[in-house]
């Protein structure tokens, strides 16, 4: 005669055993050092998505991180959003779930330097928030929000030097020295289309391109102690053409972006 407690018993067991396995198999996969990178959108992260080797994807606050290899590197890969917000929350989640090594940040951004082009290459050297500070009667005053070791660093992040001398060697190798650049971008939640704010750009901050979450990512990575790097292709040139610009070239240079992360992995590999 069937002993049923018996057997359900043996396979409660049976049950826990495969869910323990499961269970470590994943705080395995957490605690293995990998590369953190980030985009804000789809078509940042579909050429390294299609490249990648993922073994799983998890779900955290709605955002998908693939965790897995990029050629032979074992990375997380993940979209934030649009926007300062979006991005630096995304990015304390991946910090804060996965031992995270270093972060790339890649994808479009707008021109700001007279040098820079469209489908030109800026590898930031160091980050600000153009939109941080004060609205008074006289107009908008700008505030550093972070200290720098002198006045002229107050209010910029820096970039890991040498993932900048990484990036900016593979970006070289993808599109020819004379389309890589390294200097400042700068964040804001804004889409700059206009000539004036260029200008303002280049002369209040000394930047050569400007996007929507760079500084952000800077400033977690920053409070993390986590070496960073963030890369862009222009899309645009900031000006009254921009949004047109963005729908003609945005998802070429987005897929230059990720060539050059993907050439970084190759670099790190060899």
């Amino acid at each position: 005669m069937l002993n049923w407690k018996r057997i359900w018993i043996i396979l409660l067991a049976v049950l826990m055993l495969f869910s323990a396995a499961g269970c470590a198999g994943k705080a395995q996969t957490q605690s293995e050092s990998r590369i953190g990178i980030i985009s804000a959108m789809d078509n940042e992260v579909s050429l390294l998505l299609s490249e990648a080797e993922i073994d799983h994807v998890e779900t955290i606050g709605s955002v998908e991180f693939h965790v897995g290899t990029l050629h032979g590197q074992p990375v997380v890969i993940m979209r934030s959003g649009i926007g300062k917000v979006m991005a630096a929350s995304a990015a304390t989640a991946m910090l804060n779930n996965y031992q995270i090594s270093n972060v790339i940040f890649t994808g479009i951004a707008g021109a700001v330097g007279d040098e820079t082009q469209v489908l030109d290459q800026v590898i930031a050297t160091r980050l600000v928030q153009h939109d941080y500070g004060t609205m008074t009667n006289e107009g908008f005053v700008w505030a550093s929000g972070v200290d720098g070791e002198d006045d002229d660093e107050k209010g910029y992040y820096f970039c890991d030097p040498d993932l900048v001398t990484l990036a900016y060697d593979s970006a070289v190798q993808v599109m020819g020295e004379e389309h890589v650049f390294k200097g400042t971008i700068a964040t804001g939640d804004q889409f700059v289309a206009s000539e004036e704010y260029v200008k303002t750009l280049q002369q209040s901050f000394d930047a050569i391109a400007c996007e929507m979450e760079g500084a952000s990512i800077a400033a977690v990575c920053t409070q993390y102690e986590v070496p960073f790097v963030v890369i862009r292709t222009m899309s645009d040139k900031a000006d009254g053409n921009a949004h047109e610009s963005v729908d003609n070239m945005g998802d070429l240079a987005a897929d230059n972006s990720s060539r050059i992360v993907i050439q970084m992995m190759d670099a790190m590999r060899s």
